[in-house]
């Protein structure tokens, strides 16, 4: 186990999280922060990878027959909303709050999981070996983020992605695939008949996205979500433009892929479909693996989450866990409880010890 005591790591992650949340790190612009988790393993004498603004460490007795558990959580922000009446980049502790951006997302979920591999660095005997990834560009799904750096790690059985969930298990999360569909038209002069108006054109197939509804449900996140956010046509008022555009936001379960969403959409509507992105697949983990038993064992809750992280760019089993609430998340004046980071930690060694045990 660490030389250092859980107290020792839980007051200097706070410390940690204190300088993060003063060093500003948009996404793409994490190399500060990068930085500063390159101390962080610096002062503890652990050997660390970089590429780009992602830092990586593994277990002091890495053994490549052992399988994986990659703990991750990310370092960017995004920007202060016009709401702050505190400053977003000074470290504030107040009444057991600490504010800051970045304090809740998903600073304290950082820290607490970067703690907690320190604390299980050097054990000799783990039946796992344990990665560490503090990464990049998570607010914006860029392309130099987790998803950029899997090629160089290891193979990984499972994950705990951190981000706020009260320290309860979120086993499994909402995918995304946001569509572009362009509606065909006629274009003309609107005091002549025209039947081949492309917002009348658009009118049934909004009336699909609102009405259709896929045939698997899953049993944590519930039905696929589908819901037209945007819609623009036309320039002047007496011109019928010549095509109606549309974006559909569309939050997939864990019972389809994004392939197969957009399969189905393409079987039913007649206009042209380009997906912004296919890779923010739908995630989850048995609610029977070891993990997530440990954590039921624990007095932890489970359940789906709406919300996306990197957990879709993971083919492995994984679940979302850390301090803070999600609720939070993106809000003025955003903060985190201390003793929420303390439990944090607490938890998470309790969690994985648990869990080692049970592979023993």
């Amino acid at each position: 186990m660490s030389l250092k005591t859980i107290t020792q790591l839980t007051n200097e992650a706070i410390d940690l999280l204190k300088k993060l949340i003063e060093m500003p790190s948009f996404s793409s612009e994490e190399a500060q922060t990068a930085l500063l988790l390159e101390h962080w393993f610096s002062n503890n004498k652990i050997p660390f990878q970089r590429e780009n603004n992602n830092i990586w460490a593994s277990n002091l007795h890495f053994d490549a027959s052992k399988p994986s558990l990659l703990l991750n959580s990310h370092h960017d922000t995004v920007k202060p909303n016009e709401g702050y009446t505190l400053n977003p980049f000074k470290a504030v502790e107040e009444d057991g709050k600490l504010y800051g951006l970045g304090s809740n997302d998903a600073g304290g979920c950082l820290v607490s999981l970067l703690a907690t591999f320190t604390y299980f660095y050097a054990d000799e005997n783990l039946p796992h070996n344990l990665i560490f990834a503090g990464t990049a560009e998570e607010e914006s799904s860029g392309p130099n983020g987790l998803n950029s750096l899997l090629k160089n790690l290891p193979e990984i059985e499972c994950a705990i992605v951190g981000e706020p969930t009260e320290m309860h298990l979120a086993i499994a999360e909402k995918g995304l695939l946001v569509l572009d569909i362009v509606v065909p038209g006629t274009a003309s002069h609107a005091a002549h008949q025209n039947l081949d108006n492309p917002i009348y054109n658009a009118l049934p197939i909004i009336e699909w996205f609102k009405t259709y509804e896929f045939e698997k449900k899953s049993e944590i996140l519930g039905p696929v979500k589908m819901t037209v956010t945007q819609i623009n046509a036309g320039k002047q008022h007496n011109v019928v433009p010549s095509e109606c555009s549309l974006v559909v936001d569309i939050r997939v379960n864990d019972c389809y892929s994004n392939a197969e969403i957009l399969e189905i959409v393409q079987q039913h509507i007649l206009a042209k479909i380009t997906p912004r992105s296919m890779h923010l697949n739908a995630s989850s983990i048995d609610k029977n693996h070891a993990l997530v038993q440990a954590g039921i064992r624990l007095g932890r809750n489970t359940y789906g989450s709406p919300t996306l992280s990197d957990q879709s760019v993971l083919s492995c089993q994984s679940m979302k866990l850390g301090p803070g609430n999600s609720l939070r998340s993106h809000t003025a004046n955003e903060f985190i409880y201390l003793d929420e980071i303390r439990e944090g930690i607490d938890l998470y060694i309790k969690i994985l010890t648990d869990f080692f045990n049970s592979k023993q």
